[in-house]
């Protein structure tokens, strides 16, 4: 999987400092919408081009599997496809890891139903 350290608050307005991120990957999609994964947070995140974070989803890591457990998207920010952003970067990085998917968040679980290329990662 791709792993970002990234240092900050999680409230809306709040801005991630791009020093204290440690660049191993992320997806950044023609929306602005970059995607970093927040390892020692357990959770994948969603910042605008200005580095506010714009929705999370949380996750459990357990051996070869992953549990996405829920997702969020802040208030200012519904609307514009972040969580389905989330959603398809943190499942392919699943992918890209070998990883089987658990998707206990509605969202999830109803994302990849929708999104038949991923059925194959659920366990």
């Amino acid at each position: 999987m791709s792993r970002l350290s990234v240092s900050g608050g999680d409230r809306a307005g709040v801005r991630h400092d791009p020093a204290a991120v440690s660049r191993v990957g992320s997806m950044a999609t023609e929306t602005g919408i970059r995607v970093v994964d927040v390892r020692d947070r357990s959770r994948y995140e969603a910042l605008d081009a200005d580095g506010r974070l714009m929705g999370f989803a949380d996750y459990r890591l357990l051996a070869d599997t992953i549990s996405f457990t829920h997702a969020e998207t802040l208030p200012n920010y519904r609307g514009r496809g972040v969580a389905a952003t989330i959603a398809g970067t943190s499942l392919d990085d699943a992918r890209d890891a070998g990883l089987r998917v658990r998707p206990d968040c509605p969202f999830y679980a109803t994302f990849i139903e929708e999104h038949p290329q991923y059925a194959d990662l659920v366990a």
